[in-house]
Order: structure tokens, then sequence, then C-alpha cells
């Protein structure tokens, strides 16, 4: 897995949600920006994308009749932007198309929505999506050499089903995601279609692009879910760790909303901002983008201004004249003086520091206080740092699948109300957290980014989801101490667990004849009862007993048939 920030969707966050926009006038003139121009040039991949993620049961004939209908009206408005109709956005003029299309609004529940403007429109949109996809049917699978047939009678309509396909079962993947998985399966689809062996050649190639989906997936996943639960604040303050990347980067800049503007601003100042951006500003939308946050870090600057948020003697007073923008400024600034820090633990250090001066503004001497806000955030890192080590250490000592049970364990005894299939997931990602960055130079911050999405995930995009009272607690109470919030929880005591039958651990021959993945899988079903055999039993076991006694069962498979 490859890691990544929480810049990178914060970025298609905006991208998507704020800047496709028709114009609000004929005369505007950002209407042939590059942006519009790669609205209008794919506008039916987009149409897909929003139609698939708004009602995930429509059928592709549904997706077609759409998509000819919104490039008829792209075609209208590019030939004669003064129609009244081209005044309209283009995701209202989409949401009202779907409406209009006979008996779809009653069959998929969405009559509620319709009488809705504006905000509330996109917000009813919005919650019909289902993060379980349960409902659907198994994603479609074709023959290597079906699958290249009909590639090659025609590559339009084939990406078409493979995006319609794809957007249903991820409908809070960010439409430019979802762009570049196409591009990528495209370029994969046309390699292999060449090749003789074109499993093999699928199977190979399409692996990094499945894994790039997932990747995002849980990143976008969560950033929707922590605006849900918290608010537009929470997303304010991981847009500011730009700054992580491109710390010459001026504040100001910042504050701009619309990454369409952000991106050009960038690209126009390479010279004073970054002098590793240049090839990314070569890129097409999104490439650009997506290229500018996973470069590499610049170097420290020399103008940090981090001391002042300490050692000024007016900070109250600074803080009470507009404390949005304060904090925003703070958090801009220690995170250009602590490129090595995570992002949630930058969020971490912005919470203790609003509660720093919220006690010292409060006594006689409000510098002598805030003067110490240093021995705050240093104590505030030492602890998430001795968090990572403790985990790396597990996962020095037990490797990757030890590690999967032994979080497997903690999250079952935690949230037994999941399903197996989510704890096996959960388990199989705090372990593909730990794989990935525990042999790294920047182990800390790229450990406690990804285990922090995997918690996203555990919490959920809804925010009237409930597992049990801890975990509800830490996953609605603070959104930048959650980590730590979990790190404390105990098993959940109160859980009455399903009734165990005889034929529990009765293995059947499927187990030893099943191969790899398949195999996994049964197998990890097997341990995943386990935890609720020895725990809700009573049977007084730790953690690492446990652990161990999983670690032997992967052994089970072969032996079985001997």
């Amino acid at each position: 897995m490859k890691q990544l920030k929480f810049t990178d969707f914060v970025f298609f966050l905006f991208f998507f949600t704020e800047s496709l926009t028709l114009p609000t006038k004929p005369q505007d003139e950002n209407y042939k920006s590059p942006l519009m121009k790669f609205i209008e040039e794919n506008i039916e991949y987009i149409t897909i994308i929003a139609f698939a993620q708004y009602v995930q049961e429509a059928t592709f004939e549904d997706v077609e009749i759409l998509v000819k209908d919104m490039v008829e009206y792209k075609d209208r408005c590019v030939a004669n932007k003064t129609l009244p109709e081209c005044f309209k956005l283009p995701n209202n003029a989409l949401q009202e198309k779907i409406f209009a299309m006979e008996g779809l609004p009653q069959k998929h529940n969405l009559s509620h929505c319709c009488s809705k403007v504006d905000f509330e429109r996109r917000s009813c949109f919005f919650f019909n999506k289902k993060a379980d996809v349960a409902f659907l049917p198994p994603f479609p699978t074709l023959d290597p050499e079906e699958k290249c047939q009909a590639f090659k009678n025609s590559r339009k309509s084939f990406l078409n089903r493979y995006v319609y396909e794809v957007a249903r079962r991820n409908p809070f993947v960010f439409a430019p995601t979802l762009l570049s998985v196409a591009a990528r399966f495209e370029e994969v689809a046309g390699a292999c279609c060449e090749e003789q062996h074109k499993a093999t050649c699928f199977q190979t190639r399409a692996a990094p692009v499945i894994q790039y989906l997932k990747a995002f997936s849980s990143y976008q996943k969560n950033v929707c879910g922590a605006y849900l639960k918290f608010g537009t604040k929470v997303l304010n303050f991981m847009w500011f760790n730009y700054s992580e990347i491109l710390s010459k980067i001026e504040f100001k800049i910042q504050c701009v909303r619309d990454t369409s503007k952000v991106m050009n601003h960038i690209c126009s100042k390479q010279g004073s901002i970054s002098s590793k951006i240049q090839e990314c500003c070569e890129k097409k939308i999104p490439e650009c983008g997506e290229c500018i946050i996973n470069s590499n870090k610049d170097d420290r600057p020399e103008d940090l201004r981090e001391a002042k948020f300490t050692d000024s003697e007016t900070l109250c007073q600074e803080r009470d004249t507009d404390p949005d923008n304060f904090f925003a400024e703070f958090t801009y600034e220690y995170s250009r003086n602590h490129p090595d820090l995570s992002t949630p633990e930058l969020l971490r250090i912005a919470h203790v520091y609003k509660d720093v001066l919220s006690n010292c503004c409060k006594t006689e001497n409000p510098p002598g206080c805030y003067r110490r806000a240093k021995d705050k955030f240093n104590e505030t890192t030492e602890k998430s740092h001795k968090i990572v080590q403790r985990e790396c250490e597990h996962f020095q000592l037990w490797g990757k699948d030890g590690v999967k049970y032994y979080y497997l364990i903690r999250l079952t005894k935690t949230a037994p109300q999941l399903s197996t299939e989510e704890l096996i997931s959960l388990g199989e990602k705090m372990a593909m957290a730990l794989a990935t960055c525990c042999t790294l130079s920047e182990e800390f911050a790229c450990v406690d980014n990804l285990v922090d999405l995997v918690l996203g995930e555990l919490c959920g995009i809804n925010e009237n989801r409930t597992i049990n009272p801890a975990v509800d607690h830490c996953c609605k109470t603070n959104f930048a101490f959650r980590r730590h919030c979990f790190e404390g929880l105990k098993a959940d005591e109160t859980y009455v667990p399903p009734t165990t039958t005889k034929d529990l651990f009765t293995f059947n021959a499927d187990l030893c004849q099943a191969q790899n993945e398949e195999l996994q899988r049964k197998k990890d079903r097997y341990k995943y009862s386990l935890p609720f055999l020895f725990f809700f039993m009573k049977y007084n076991l730790t953690d690492e007993k446990l652990q161990s006694l999983f670690t032997s069962f992967t052994f089970l498979g072969p032996k079985i048939g001997s």
C-alpha cells in the first residue's frame, strides 16, 4: 500500500465538490479554463460516475440514457452559452434529469429528494448512498479472451461499463480518482490484450490499480465521515497541511477553496514555492494536483514564525479578533516547522493549542502560562510516538500474519458487533499499514496516517452509525484524538455473543482443497471465531496468548489432509 497523505483526498474533495460548476454568467472569464475544458471532455465519465454513485441500483441502460441527455445538454451550452438552462450547475442539471426519468425516483427511493433544492438536495442524494454494497451482484468477470474482444470491439463502451461497475461499488470515491482508475485500467487492458498469457498479465498488472483504488477509497470515506461527524473545520485543518509538502507556499493561498485556482497559483509561482513540481505543472487535470501532492517535500524554509504563537504578549487578543484565521495560521506554521509529523498528530497539536489558550487566557498572567505550551505539544507527540513504536515492535516480533491476528483479536473484543468480514478486513488493513510503514525512515507519520484511516473505516461514514457506547464515544467525541481513545479501549463485556454450536470447529474437506486467497479467507473465518470462544466463555487468556494460538492455526490447512 502506497503511503498517501490526507491532503490527497482533500484536494479531490474540493476539486469535485466546488470546482465542478458551469459559469454563472455567459461572460465568465473562466469558461474556457483548463478545468472547464476537462469537464467538457469527460462529461460522459463524470455523468456515469455521479449517477452510478447516487443511484447504485440503476441499470447500465438507465445510465446510458442519462449520458446521452447530458452530452446533448453540454453540446447545447457550448454552442450557445446564453440559453437559460445553461446557467445551471452541472450537478443540478444532472439531478433534475434523474428526477425526470420515468419511474426511476419512485423505484429507487429518491422521490423525497425531488422537492428539495441546493444544499438540501445535494445532501439528500448523498445520504441515499450506501456504503455496504452487499445488495449488488458480484463484480462481473469475463474470461480474458472475452474481455479483450469486448475491449477491441468498442473501447469506449467497455470502459464506460467498467467505470459504472466500479463507481456503484465505491459511492464515496471522488470522481477524479475513478477517472484515474479508468485511465490506468485502459492501459492495462491495452497492454494485456496483446499478450499471449492474458490472464497472468491482467492478474499482475491490474493489482496495483486495485490497490490504488482501495487506498484512495479508504482515505476518501474517512474524510466524508469526518465532515459528517465534525463539520467543515476538520477539513479546513486538513487542507492547511499543503504546508507540509510545499513549505514555502504563502499562508493566504491556503484559504482559497477552488483547487483549480490553487493549482494555477502554485504552478505560476514555482520558483518561489517549490523547485520540485515543474513536471507536475506540465500535466493535465487532475494528474497535476495528484502529482503536486505526492511530490517530495521541500527543504525547510527560513521564514518560520512558529515562536510567535507561544512568545507574543498579545496572543489572547489576537485569538479573539479572528479565532478561525488565528488557529489556521498556527496550524500552517506548525506544519511547516514539523514536516515529520502525521496529519492526525498536527490536528492533535492544534486541539491542544486551543485548550492551552482557552485555559491560559483566563489566568492573571497569560503569557507566563502559554509559554509552556511546547511542553504540552511534546507530551502529546511523545504519547503518539510510543503507540507507533509499540505497534512496530509487534510487527517486528510477529510478522504481518501475526499482527493481523493480534488486531483481529483486539477489534473483536472491542467491537464484537461488527460482521466477520468487516473484522477480518480491518485486521488485514492494520497489518498492511504496519508492513508498509515500519521499515521506513518516516515510520511515525506513515503508521499514524494509515492506522488512523483504518479507524476511520471502523467508525464509518454515517454520523448515526452505532457499534457500542465505548467505540461510539471514540468515533464521535474528538476526531484528532480518536487514535488515543481507541488505544485505551477495553473489551465490551456487555455484548451477548451468538450461541456456539458443536460444529463450530468441524473442518470440512474444502478447507484443504481451497487455494491461495480462498484458503486464507476460510482460515480467517475460523480464526475469527476464536476470540468469541475463548473470551466470551471467560477463559483468562491475554491478547498475546490468543495471538500465539492464531499464528499456530496458520499451519492448519496443510496438516488437515496429511
